[in-house]
């Protein structure tokens, strides 16, 4: 079910059926699209279990922006329980509980833990929120991962770009490491990669096309998502789906700094969210998409007047 919202500025299409997911984000204005498109045909229902590992994820995947919940990476099990492939937030379908011309309201009861999330995704002017209420509704204390997956491509990628942020450290993760000359803030294709966005003064990110034609800056819940995560697929991976065709770049607003999954996130040690019973904790994530006026470099000064 893919539903439309939009205002004088932006247009946004979001599948329920599949994850939730935003597929489409335009530029009226300028006409540009900003979120990446993969070069295969993503399946619109969703997956009937748990994705059982990153190819059958794919089948579902737009390269637009999914929400990942409760685990992020890697399949896995926990506690007895299975974790699909990035979640079960990613590929299942989410109830359509109000809709408006600039405003949808989405809606769960997860069955892979005990929890119901509402998601309100609204337009207003040059900027995209995601407003986002969790609940704890089981009878012991649980640690999972969240976080969103915002795909950028298209138009915006469209030339060369670059990256600016303020986090104030970068590593790389171990199985995803780029090549030691490789630049991830300014990146030319091939490139594959992941890294981690840590230690921010301020939680935003932009990246900028080079000639000024669109640009985008995202910024968040930094007390929620303390890290974003960096992925790079840009002409890289040879392999199917990607068949070397894919232009992606991702900033990845995570509570947790390990792509791995949450198996692997525990056993590191690494940051999760934890929730008694009966807990609620809410979220927000902003997207500004609009015409830049040079590089961006505080959150402040990046939008024209």
């Amino acid at each position: 079910m893919s539903l439309a919202i939009g205002n004088e500025v932006l247009s946004a299409t979001v599948n329920a059926r599949a994850g939730g997911t935003i597929t489409q984000l335009r530029h009226r204005p300028s006409g540009l699209s900003v979120l990446g498109q993969v070069p295969w045909t993503a399946i619109e229902d969703p997956l009937p279990a748990p994705a059982r590992n990153e190819p059958e994820w794919l089948t579902r995947y737009t390269g637009g922006w999914p929400l990942l919940f409760p685990n992020a990476g890697d399949a896995c099990t926990v506690d007895g329980v299975f974790h699909g492939f990035h979640g079960e937030a990613s590929i299942s379908q989410w109830d359509v509980t109000s809709t408006g011309p600039a405003t949808l309201v989405l809606a769960r009861r997860f069955t892979a833990v005990p929890a119901f999330m509402q998601r309100e995704i609204s337009l207003a002017g040059d900027t995209l929120t995601i407003r986002e209420t969790l609940k704890h509704h089981g009878e012991k204390a649980i640690s999972v991962m969240w976080g969103h997956h915002p795909t950028f491509g298209s138009d915006l990628l469209d030339g060369p770009f670059e990256i600016t942020s303020g986090a104030a450290e970068m590593t790389t993760e171990p199985a995803f490491a780029p090549p030691a000359s490789a630049d991830l803030l300014r990146p030319s294709a091939p490139l594959a990669s992941l890294a981690y966005l840590q230690r921010f003064e301020q939680p935003w990110a932009a990246i900028r096309r080079c000639d000024d034609a669109i640009a985008v800056l995202l910024t968040w819940d930094g007390a929620r998502f303390p890290c974003a995560w960096l992925w790079h697929e840009l002409e890289a991976t040879a392999d199917a789906p990607w068949s070397g065709r894919t232009r992606l770049v991702a900033i990845e607003p995570n509570t947790t700094p390990c792509c791995l999954g949450l198996a692997e996130a525990m056993a590191r040690g690494a940051p999760l969210l934890r929730l008694a019973p009966g807990e609620q904790v809410t979220a927000h994530i902003h997207l500004h998409v609009f015409r830049p006026a040079g590089p961006i470099t505080t959150p402040q000064t990046a939008r024209p007047s």
